[in-house]
């Protein structure tokens, strides 16, 4: 292998490369001797099949092996040599000339091609120290532990059907119905079995209201409108009427809170309980914490650090953003113009989302590889674990797709490495602390996740 010419443009570095033609005949000869061994073709015993009669029936097919290996193992080399990074993988291209292509192909001529590539740029990594961070905390509510316990509550009350009245806010009701719109039933408009709590608004207005007072047995029409803002475009805003049967009407029993209710739920007690509730709410207080200090830390590093993005990467990365909206857009039945944007206007905005993620990608990975964090084998395995069991009843499925799947096992791993690093630079920064309220806490959180 000859390196013939090698030049770089900022990131781009482009490469000629020339491989012998006695190295392809050699790798080919080498290909032929190790299918020989393994060919059966009649009229010869196996491993006895003359080179002469290989290279006729599968010359070519070898030869184009052997050349795509060529390319790889070369291509890698080079690269090695020069010590360069690649951003992405490198765009090989082959002569033009197909009557060179050909006189490769026979043996006759070195391969030849020229390789181009961007390469990772050098990071500087800034003091930690110099972060000016603050930890928001907020202590959990004696109050909040018991509005939990109250869910807990609504969750575990029975409804036992009754027959002696009619049916009134706080009742559980069975019924079927059908949907329609002029006349038509529309898609996702009618169920049968359906339940519903009276005044939970579940629900769209108007629905509920016109259950107030039924009977098993009854039928009922019933007139209403679909919110303005309803997620299903076809249907915002829209009249429609339904035709329900009510199969059921249940009245609410609730249990008491005392020790046999915890016990209900797998607890010693409802002092335990209370215990395990008032963890629960300081490990979401606690998340919403390091949400906030992590969009806050990530923003510092992105605006204090400045250097050359690959343009292969962003790309790839809008290329991604890009296509999830379309999705996203075309499920809601939605355009960019009911956004109040124009593609021009999303594409600038997505592509500036693309070069932060492309940024942070790059500085979170320098600051892990300059600091030997890395993610361990026990880690990834918890993650998985974690993962499949969002599955329920679909965990081999789950683990064969890990196993199975290229790339797979580097999309558990990429979150659990962010994350150790964030650790590590919070532990540098030493960010202070501020106390809140827990209101005021999960505002801001909020407005991380939807910002």
């Amino acid at each position: 292998m000859q390196i013939t010419e090698s030049s770089a443009e900022g990131l781009k570095h482009t490469m000629k490369i020339v491989v012998a033609a006695s190295e392809i005949n050699q790798r080919f000869e080498t290909r032929l001797d190790d299918l020989k061994d393994r060919v059966q073709l009649k009229g010869f015993r196996k491993g006895k099949v003359p080179a002469v009669h290989l290279k006729k029936m599968y010359g070519r097919s070898v030869m184009g092996e052997v050349l795509d290996e060529a390319i790889k193992d070369t291509s890698a080399k080079a690269i090695e040599e020069q010590k360069l990074r690649p951003a992405m993988q490198p765009n090989i291209a082959l002569p033009e000339d197909q009557a060179e292509i050909q006189r490769v192909f026979d043996g006759q001529a070195d391969l030849r091609y020229s390789m181009s590539f961007e390469v990772l740029p050098k990071v500087e990594v800034m003091d930690f120290k110099h972060l000016k961070l603050e930890r928001l905390v907020a202590d959990v509510d004696p109050a909040d532990v018991d509005g939990a316990i109250e869910k807990l509550l609504d969750r575990s009350t029975s409804y036992p059907p009754v027959e002696d009245r009619a049916a009134e806010t706080g009742d559980q009701l069975t019924l079927d119905f059908i949907g329609r719109m002029d006349g038509e039933a529309f898609d996702g408009g009618s169920a049968e079995g359906a339940q519903l709590i009276l005044g939970r608004g579940q629900f769209i207005p108007g629905f509920e209201e016109g259950l107030i007072g039924a009977k098993p047995g009854d039928k009922r029409e019933i007139a209403a409108t679909f919110p303005a803002e309803y997620p299903v475009k076809p249907l915002a805003g829209k009249p429609a009427q339904f035709d329900v049967t009510i199969k059921a009407v249940g009245a609410p029993v609730r249990p008491e809170v005392n020790d046999a209710f915890a016990e209900s739920l797998g607890v010693k007690d409802l002092a335990e309980l209370k215990t395990l509730v008032n963890e629960q709410l300081a490990k979401e207080l606690a998340d919403a914490s390091r949400l906030k200090i992590k969009r806050e830390l990530l923003d510092a590093l992105e605006q204090s650090h400045h250097f050359e993005l690959p343009k292969s990467l962003v790309e790839h990365e809008f290329a991604g953003i890009w296509g999830q909206l379309e999705n996203s857009l075309k499920q809601q039945g939605k355009t960019l113009a009911d956004e109040g944007k124009t593609e021009d206007e999303a594409k600038a905005e997505y592509r500036k989302i693309a070069e932060r993620r492309v940024r942070l990608g790059l500085l979170v990975g320098e600051i892990g590889d300059k600091n030997k964090i890395d993610v361990t084998q026990d880690e990834l395995r918890r993650a998985l674990i974690t993962h499949a069991r969002q599955f329920p009843g679909q965990e081999k499925m789950v683990y064969e797709y890990f196993e199975k799947t290229p790339g797979a096992v580097a999309e558990l791993r990429a979150p659990i490495f962010e994350d150790k690093v964030v650790d590590f630079v919070l532990a540098a920064a030493q960010p202070g602390e501020k106390k809140v309220s827990k209101d005021e806490l999960f505002k801001l959180a909020e407005e991380v996740t939807q910002g």
